[in-house]
């Protein structure tokens, strides 16, 4: 029994990453499939599952208590710091009330006001790099392999070794390929084509 957690910033690939991994036939998959959920039931996922999930870097002490580190693997997905920054910017204003850099901006952060448009982009270079550290420092002593967005076409097929993936392994290689879940002028007022989640 094998559980894959894979751990990013959103905006760098997560959808693609999930509907890769929907070709595998030992195992499920799951992109934010618990995150509406509280308490035990947030983490509850069963075995020989892929959990794609942005906000699992908020969950990090808990996932490590529910998951044994020797039947558990670790997926950190990147993407250039800039180009995630620059895509949370875009979705600042999308009507999705959840928003990551939002609750971020206004929560963690405690931005009691709106922030300025200009400011903007420095709480979404926050948010990257704060999470990404969350990442890298739980990843620490963590069996785990990096998938950069970038290169993920040669770094993806090690993952499917690693886990010992069986399944339609063309077709999870060629969903990168396709983008998924970009932003869209329609949501955003600012395009950000071939961009993937």
């Amino acid at each position: 029994m094998t559980n894959v957690f894979v751990l990013c910033t959103g905006r760098c690939g997560s959808v693609t990453f999930a509907r890769a991994c929907e070709h595998l036939d030992n195992f499920s998959v799951g992109h934010e499939s618990r995150a509406r959920l509280v308490g035990s039931d947030r983490l509850d996922f069963p075995d020989d599952h892929i959990e794609v999930d942005n906000r699992l870097s908020w969950f990090l002490g808990r996932l490590a208590e529910r998951y044994d580190h020797r039947a558990t693997k670790y997926v950190h997905l990147l993407r250039d710091p800039e180009a995630v920054a620059q895509s949370h910017l875009a979705r600042w204003d999308s009507p999705f009330k959840a928003s990551s850099i939002r609750s971020y901006g206004h929560g963690i952060v405690m931005g009691v006001q709106d922030w300025p448009l200009e400011r903007r982009i420095e709480v979404c270079r926050d948010y990257v790099a704060t999470v990404t550290a969350n990442i890298e420092e739980f990843l620490r002593d963590r069996e785990s392999m990096t998938v950069h967005l970038e290169t993920a076409q040669t770094d993806f097929p090690k993952v499917l070794e690693w886990i010992g993936a069986e399944g339609d392994l063309d077709g999870a290689v060629a969903e990168w390929d396709i983008a998924h879940n970009a932003s869209s002028p329609e949501d955003t007022g600012v395009a950000d084509p071939g961009i993937t989640s």
